[in-house]
């Protein structure tokens, strides 16, 4: 899926344990291309947390900026690029650093590359990501500690985008927003066993499981109507959520 830009505002700005100074002026169009002609083709949804805050970090981890060569916090420091890794977030202390992988092409396209993690203790390395916005919302969860996602399937959305908002009123919550809108409607008191992923902007709420066997199905029950049996009560609207929202998330009725 593809990263928008209001939504990873929205998420930055709400997510505690992030740090972000917010810079008077994007960097200069020539410093982005000297960077890039050192390091290569940089994402774009990198590319907006540069125009946006210029400097940061996602909890431990400080993420590179666009300046000078010889600066630690350059991405442009030597040491950052090793092959086909180039490090754009590390923690102090020899603690991990992320990557993104130039050799492989993310979920989210259109120049985004997947994200890995190497272990600052084995140097091992792990998938993070599919793209920069989703290194941030899957810190976001795991800072407010939803872990990846309440389900395999909004995990796999957030390891590409901060959720989801369609021109229809289709709205798949990111983690800055998911914690809050169960809390609002007690869906944990109301549904256990359910959680409230995003809203068709007119009343109907979508739920999937959090456990148990089916944690792919999406059902729609409208938001105050919430009791113990949604498959029962709601309307089946998918069984695979990212193909869904791709497809437009059309809704019956």
């Amino acid at each position: 899926m593809r990263p928008d830009p209001t939504l990873l505002r929205e998420l930055v700005d709400a997510s505690p344990g992030f740090g972000r100074r917010a810079v008077p002026a994007p960097p200069s169009e020539e410093l982005l291309r000297e960077t890039e002609a050192r390091v290569g083709p940089l994402p774009p949804s990198y590319r907006w947390w540069l125009s946006a805050y210029g400097h940061g970090r996602a909890g431990r981890a400080e993420i590179a900026t666009a300046g000078p060569a010889d600066a630690y916090e350059s991405l442009t420091a030597p040491w950052r690029l090793d092959g086909d890794r180039l490090c754009f977030a590390a923690e102090p202390d020899c603690g991990d650093a992320y990557h993104f992988a130039l050799d492989g092409a993310g979920e989210a396209g259109a120049g985004e590359y997947p994200v890995v993690l190497r272990d600052g203790a084995d140097g091992q390395e792990y998938p993070v990501a599919e793209s920069f916005a989703g290194f941030l919302a899957v810190r976001a969860a795991l800072l407010r500690g939803l872990r990846e996602g309440p389900n395999p399937s909004v995990a796999r959305l957030w390891r590409s985008a901060p959720g989801v908002l369609l021109g229809n009123g289709v709205h798949v919550y990111g983690p800055h927003v998911l914690q809050e809108r169960n809390t609002a409607f007690e869906v944990s008191r109301y549904a256990p066993g359910w959680t409230l992923v995003g809203d068709d902007s007119g009343g109907g709420g979508l739920f999937m499981r959090h456990h148990g066997r089916d944690r792919a199905s999406v059902h729609r029950l409208g938001l105050g109507a919430i009791g113990g049996d949604v498959a029962a009560a709601g309307e089946p609207v998918t069984d695979d959520l990212i193909g869904w929202l791709r497809a437009g998330a059309v809704l019956r009725g």
